[in-house]
């Protein structure tokens, strides 16, 4: 019988853990307005805090929302700070019950994991799946054996069901307060009546994971996929047989349907050779190189124009810079990031 967990509710409003809390909260924001007003009377909010939490009369504030284009518009929604230490305080005493759970090749918004991690373990993925490509102990990029799933399930954060996610929350936390809590984040965020959560904030990076171990466990225990990686709503699965594959993204798509109510993007979700490359967690990923995606590469160069024409302060663009360079360098990009170090300079 799977382990429950009682009496939770106790040590996220402890006042230790909020402390904690809004430490991770503020990380990176110290200047921010809100943090600043925040922390003028920050024994006095905190107290406040716990004093809410603790009489269950807590009540999220209704979240600020923006459209983002970076290059795909998205609406991302924000919360009110004190808020943000309450999602922090909540996953800091739920995150290692459910993590332990999921699968390891649940990449994202995971200590020890992320995009790095996604990539060297497609490369092994390939590697494995790929065998026979070998010539004389080299591959041929041609005559790379394999074929991926690559696919990407449609509006994820929007059609998350709230009743599924709570019954699957339900099965490992046996606390109805605890439970009222996540109840009140989760639908301050919904799409629709019982539906959706708001892209942007820390508890949905940290539901959506629990939600898709679902798929996860199907894929690997029911299905027996052996090379499967998710990051997200992004998914890859590897294997010999395109005819295999064909197979599994019915079942998929079958099993999204009816056990979680999403389904698979159907533009998105192809099958595609590995001699051709795989677009997966910012890179088209080959057996033995990566290359950066174009719209990543058309991102920096805008910053760069947009201070050329005084639109973006030197320091905001030495901030883009350090981040994309950091990322850039995950793949065979040596000449292009020279070339963009000599485009800042004309």
């Amino acid at each position: 019988m799977a382990k429950t967990y009682v009496n939770l509710y106790s040590q996220i409003i402890n006042l230790k853990n909020l402390i904690l809390a809004w430490r991770k909260a503020r990380k990176g924001k110290t200047k921010k307005v809100y943090v600043i007003e925040f922390e003028a009377n920050l024994r006095e909010n905190l107290l406040k805090l716990q004093s809410e939490l603790k009489n269950q009369s807590y009540k999220p504030e209704p979240l600020k929302t923006f459209i983002l284009r970076d290059p795909k518009t998205r609406k991302i929604s924000k919360s009110a700070f004190p808020d943000r230490v309450v999602h922090h305080a909540l996953i800091r005493i739920i995150e290692s019950i459910f993590d332990k759970c999921f699968i390891y090749d649940s990449c994202a918004n995971r200590i020890g994991k992320g995009n790095l991690f996604a990539i060297k373990r497609f490369e092994k993925f390939v590697n494995k799946v790929s065998r026979n490509g070998k010539i004389n102990g080299w591959f041929n990029n041609n005559q790379i054996k394999g074929y991926c799933l690559k696919a990407d399930i449609k509006h994820y954060f929007q059609e998350v069901n709230h009743e599924i996610l709570i019954s699957i929350i339900k099965r490992k936390i046996k606390d109805d307060k605890l439970i009222g809590l996540i109840k009140k984040i989760v639908v301050n965020g919904q799409n629709k009546i019982g539906v959706g959560m708001p892209l942007g904030n820390l508890t949905s990076q940290f539901f959506a994971n629990v939600y898709l171990n679902e798929l996860d466990y199907f894929v690997k225990h029911v299905l027996k996929a052996k090379y499967y990686i998710r990051y997200v709503d992004d998914f890859v699965i590897l294997h010999s047989s395109k005819e295999q594959l064909k197979k599994w993204k019915t079942e998929i798509d079958r099993f999204l349907r009816e056990e979680l109510k999403l389904e698979l993007h159907s533009e998105k979700s192809k099958i595609i050779s590995l001699s051709k490359g795989i677009d997966f967690v910012g890179f088209r990923n080959f057996w033995n190189f990566r290359l950066l995606r174009k719209r990543n590469i058309r991102k920096m160069l805008v910053r760069i124009e947009q201070f050329k024409e005084g639109n973006l302060s030197k320091e905001k663009l030495s901030e883009s810079f350090q981040g994309w360079n950091a990322y850039a360098k995950w793949a065979n990009s040596f000449k292009l990031r020279i070339n963009i170090i000599r485009n800042l300079f004309h």
